[in-house]
């Protein structure tokens, strides 16, 4: 029997969640929800005792085996446990509708907990270790079967849609904005308002809706278990998205994510001209109009600007996105640090 303490809480999630109640108690109670879901679904831990679990920015994703009644051998699998929030609730939904298409297999799930059982991927092998052409046409074809048409399953009233938010942004970013001290100025906030307005008054009447992965970059792209090839394959089968944070909309709103991660691995000699064609080769890819990507990736990224003004010691990501944010927009930002010195993301706090 597999005690409750026999799962260590990474400190880094510790030191995230601890500074409210609310994070205390899931701290408090993570080990307890890991003890009921191995009992539940019949799992066996499959690490190492004291052993880290694998998480991300607000989940813990523990190792285990699946037990079968009848003897056969245990399935190797993950048991993931979200902080609640919205985004963790809208996952079970979308993995779901894709059913193992482009994206981690969900095998079951326990809304309650906040708990998902999915199949086993390679953790340790993700897109961000292919080099960068040679995950353009991997991630352009999952793209491809992600981008479901919304139908008649249940599932689908659980989104919220592309163009919401940005009728949302339109009100939204002036506010911060102003109350921010004017952190930028003022033609690079009107470029994002413009592309509120445009594209939200596009995608409400496109007709080309469909399930949208927003958070779609590298580290969220990992192989599945036997692929074989080098550091230059480039077998879609070979990988599956997860974390999605989905929305329904306009594909191309999930291209921002590759524009403001990997900066340096740009041209040195001309990494604004690189960022767009960055923006070019991944749309084509996923058969996406890029200018349309372009646009979103914009304002997406002035919103995370606004975001970092309002939070210490988050400089360096400020600076990342300002300079992403002006680059797309075609007016540089004078007085930021030079595109091979930004920081990755999550790297720049203290």
């Amino acid at each position: 029997m597999t005690s409750p303490t026999d799962v260590p809480i990474p400190p880094d999630l510790s030191r995230r969640y601890s500074g409210t109640p609310s994070g205390r108690n899931w701290l408090a109670s993570l080990p307890r929800l890991v003890h009921c879901c191995l009992e539940r679904w019949h799992l066996a831990l499959d690490s190492a005792p004291g052993r880290l679990p694998w998480h991300g920015h607000g989940a813990i994703v523990v190792p285990v085996r699946r037990l079968h009644a009848d003897g056969g051998a245990p399935e190797p699998a993950a048991l993931k446990i979200a902080y609640p929030h919205d985004e963790a609730i809208m996952e079970r939904h979308a993995l779901t509708l894709w059913a193992g298409d482009g994206a981690v297999r969900l095998l079951a799930a326990d809304a309650d907990a906040g708990a998902l059982l999915l199949e086993r991927l390679d953790a340790v092998r993700s897109l961000q270790h292919l080099p960068v052409d040679a995950a353009v046409p991997v991630w352009g074809e999952l793209v491809r079967r992600l981008s479901l048409v919304p139908d008649g399953r249940p599932e689908w009233r659980e989104f919220g849609h592309i163009a919401a938010r940005a009728e949302q942004w339109s009100d939204e970013l002036p506010e911060s904005w102003e109350h921010l001290g004017r952190p930028f100025p003022r033609w690079l906030l009107e470029s994002a308002l413009e592309v509120c307005q445009t594209r939200g008054a596009v995608g409400r009447r496109s007709g080309k809706d469909v399930l949208v992965h927003t958070d779609l970059h590298f580290l969220n792209i990992l192989a599945r278990p036997g692929l074989t090839g080098g550091l230059g394959s480039a077998d879609a089968a070979g990988y599956a998205a997860i974390d999605p944070q989905p929305m329904i909309g306009e594909a191309e709103f999930a291209v921002a994510p590759l524009l403001w991660n990997r900066i340096p691995e740009l041209s040195r000699a001309d990494p604004e001209r690189g960022l767009l064609e960055r923006c070019r080769d991944f749309s084509a890819a996923a058969g996406l109009d890029a200018e349309a990507a372009r646009q979103w990736s914009l304002a997406r990224e002035v919103d995370n600007a606004l975001w970092y003004a309002s939070k210490p010691r988050h400089e360096g990501d400020l600076a990342r996105s300002l300079w992403v944010a002006s680059t797309l927009a075609g007016r540089t930002l004078p007085g930021l640090p030079a595109a091979h010195d930004l920081p990755a993301p999550g790297t720049a706090a203290a």
